[in-house]
């Protein structure tokens, strides 16, 4: 027989495959809370009741012909873009299902005395039942389907199945559109060194000349490190390596069962500070631009905060890319942040022995249901589309897993206890503190990022009083970051704050700050510039006497882990 603590772990583990990985308690309390605050409060109550008459009277009168007010939603909706959506009868569904959709928003938000943390849980639950409901989801009352169906006389209908058992058949690894090393992560380059966490990509130059001071990229663990070098004309490290710069690439380890145990500091010492240690060996100690995406910007930043600590110089510069360092506004993805999520996570976890990549993204994927889950099902399966991916779309399939340890620790310790924002968190048995970066920082948000929002980026300018240059820039956590200079319709809100100058809130900020129509990877290479020395020729490739030669061409055998 099991002992206790393994049944409980199966009870747990088959409770998330049919919760979608929500722990029961959370959501339990959540309802509780919710419902308990209602019933407390009548005003609230009667005006859901006036709102819910107003409604009926408006879906009536709509249906007798007379015109009303559109709802107090956007009726542009791109889910009801299709015109037959503006027919009489069309319309009165829609806008029956909108103004539905915006009671419950009303009846589920500004309940006073709830918990931050239940009201978002109880908001995300309501829209997830809400977005399910909606007639766009429902064949026979979606008229675009109707009409393809009319039109293809079913065609569209047997395409959709093939679809359908085609991702059924490649549901645990899907295949890749773009192949890295071959469509994808093509940027010319050398592993000049592994260890069993990482591999450090050396680019070869495209300059005859190059600034001193190399760039290190940190990419984030939960991710390929080639959504920043995809497509030639889509890659910032090949953007980089050809404004004149020696530019080095981290590439993680995609974790096994055997690497349950790799934690926090072992990401740090044996990633980023063991690239450090080459990066300083092969470019003759000249001081480092370090470069953080994600997760792994937040680990830089923890990194830079110690080697500051401790009196090590060679950080020339910090640039973080939609990286947070203060955890209090993480956005939608806090739904997944509490004591009963973790305590489920830790269960399903510890059965692995870490988290694939595929739940992950199932989870980020019911945070925006609409886009990521209820428009492909329709497109792909109802109107028989098949599926172009860009190379974008083919690096987000390829996913990766997280450990056990390194995954349990950066959600409870950062996520959850704020520990790096508020000095808690200990390198070598030494707090880190964020103040204590004293080089110049780059700090990249994205408006419509909902991983990392732009007002929680924000943050870092209240942790450091230093010279920093913020940049909102367009688009989402990856687009905003893949914006290749040239794209329609780009653009940024840039800042400068000097050292000692007075701190802006983020209100001050969209008021003041300058906006740019363009990418802003000329304004990184213009600050990495203005803390290089003036060009020389290129490093070798690698340093043989060093321990560090040449391993195999990139991009190496890492990131080909499925």
């Amino acid at each position: 027989m099991m002992p206790g603590s393994d049944k409980d772990r199966a009870l747990h583990v088959a409770q998330a495959k049919l919760s979608g990985g929500l722990a029961p308690e959370a959501m339990g309390l959540a309802l509780a809370d919710w419902s308990l605050h209602i019933a407390n409060q009548p005003s609230k109550r009667a005006a859901l009741v006036k709102r819910a008459l107003a409604d009926m009277k408006a879906f009536w009168l709509q249906a007798m012909g007379l015109p009303q007010p559109p709802p107090n939603q956007d009726i542009h909706d791109h889910r009801f873009a299709h015109p037959t959506w503006n027919q009489p009868g069309y319309a009165l569904l829609r806008d029956a299902y909108l103004r539905s959709e915006h009671w419950w928003q009303e009846a589920t938000t500004d309940i006073d005395g709830m918990t931050r943390q239940n009201q978002q849980m109880i908001s995300f639950l309501t829209r997830q039942m809400i977005d399910a409901a909606s007639p766009v989801n429902i064949p026979l009352l979606n008229p675009q389907i109707i009409e393809t169906t009319r039109l293809s006389h079913g065609e569209n209908i047997r395409q959709g199945l093939e679809n359908f058992l085609a991702d059924m058949a490649a549901v645990e690894q899907p295949p890749l559109q773009h192949i890295p090393g071959q469509d994808v992560a093509i940027t010319p380059g050398e592993v000049i060194f592994r260890n069993h966490l990482i591999e450090l990509i050396q680019y070869n130059p495209s300059t005859a000349t190059v600034h001193p001071e190399p760039i290190l990229i940190i990419p984030a663990w939960i991710m390929k490190y080639y959504i920043l070098d995809l497509s030639p004309e889509n890659s910032l490290i090949r953007y980089l390596v050809a404004a004149g710069y020696t530019v080095f690439c981290i590439s993680w380890l995609n974790p096994q069962t055997k690497d349950r145990d790799l934690g926090l500091d072992d990401y740090r010492r044996d990633g980023v500070m063991a690239a450090i240690d080459a990066v300083s060996a092969i470019c003759a100690d000249a001081k480092i631009h370090a470069l953080g995406y994600c997760l792994g910007g937040t680990l830089l930043s923890i990194t830079a905060a110690a080697l500051a600590r401790d009196g090590d110089t060679r950080i020339a510069g910090l640039t973080m890319l939609a990286a947070q360092t203060d955890f209090t506004e993480a956005g939608e993805l806090k739904v997944f942040i509490s004591e009963p999520q973790l305590a489920l996570l830790d269960d399903v976890m510890g059965e692995a022995g870490y988290l694939d990549g595929a739940k992950m993204g199932g989870s980020f994927a019911m945070l925006r249901a609409n886009d990521m889950i209820w428009s492909r099902i329709s497109h792909r399966y109802f109107l028989g589309e098949k599926t172009h991916e860009s190379d974008m779309a083919s690096w987000d399939a390829d996913t990766t897993r997280m450990p056990y340890r390194m995954h349990s620790q950066y959600l409870r310790k950062l996520y959850l206890h704020n520990d790096l924002a508020e000095g808690r968190l200990n390198v070598e048995g030494k707090p880190v503190i964020i103040s204590q970066i004293k080089v110049p920082c780059f700090i990249v948000s994205a408006e419509t990022d909902w991983v990392a929002p732009w007002r929680s980026v924000h943050k870092f300018m209240l942790l450091n009083a230093g010279d920093i240059t913020f940049i909102l820039a367009s688009g989402g956590h990856n687009g905003g970051i893949v914006s290749v200079p040239g794209t329609p319709h780009r653009h940024y809100r840039a800042m400068r704050r000097k050292p000692g100058e007075a701190y802006q809130s983020t209100e001050d900020f969209m008021a003041t700050a300058k906006l740019t129509e363009n990418s802003w990877w000329p304004a990184l290479v213009e600050f990495l510039d203005l803390y290089s020395s003036r060009a020389t020729s290129p490093p070798a490739m690698g340093n043989p006497k060093a321990g560090y030669k040449k391993l195999e061409p990139a991009p190496g055998q890492y990131v080909l882990q499925r």
